[in-house]
């Protein structure tokens, strides 16, 4: 992480980063927001060469790690995310202590929520997560974000694999 400051008019100062690895992600559709590892920087609307050299800029399409998140929907939900269908692991048989309070919670969550879309179970089978930069790395020295989702998630697949197969 290396952050360096910049007197701005008016003797402010902006935070440029010039080289991070970590940043603040939000998943929207399960209202969680958690700090995680940026792996890779995949693809850029404006240059490609920005890609390249893998520079993060405001709207840089970033592979991140989604342990944070299988973390977490875990303890909220009680199920691991990303499991093959026929697999069964040895962490499938519950052995966590957990109290009832906690099992009732987790079941009535459960009950209550549609499961998490298929593509973005995909992505964490794999254990990275595609995100978007909604922060200006350059202006505030950090690198913050959200997972794709829906027809967004959708749109920026078929433009990495058309990229692909080029």
């Amino acid at each position: 992480k290396r952050i360096h400051t910049v007197r701005t008019r008016g003797g402010n100062s902006k935070y440029r980063a010039l080289r991070l690895d970590h940043g603040n992600y939000a998943w929207a559709s399960e209202g969680c927001t958690r700090k995680t590892r940026i792996i890779d920087v995949v693809y850029n609307a404006s240059n490609n060469e920005l890609v390249r050299t893998k520079t993060l800029v405001k709207n840089a399409i970033v592979l991140i790690d989604a342990t944070p998140f299988k973390q977490w929907y875990y303890a909220h939900f009680g199920v691991a995310l990303g499991k093959k269908k026929g697999k069964k692991d040895i962490s499938d048989e519950d052995t966590t202590k957990r109290s009832a309070s906690v099992k009732r919670k987790q079941e009535s969550r459960k009950k209550g929520t549609s499961r998490v879309d298929q593509k973005i179970d995909e992505q964490f089978a794999t254990g990275r997560v595609l995100a978007c930069i909604s922060s200006r790395p350059g202006q505030s020295g950090r690198c913050d974000g959200y997972i794709l989702e829906g027809k967004e998630l959708d749109f920026y697949q078929r433009k990495l694999k058309a990229r692909k197969g080029k």
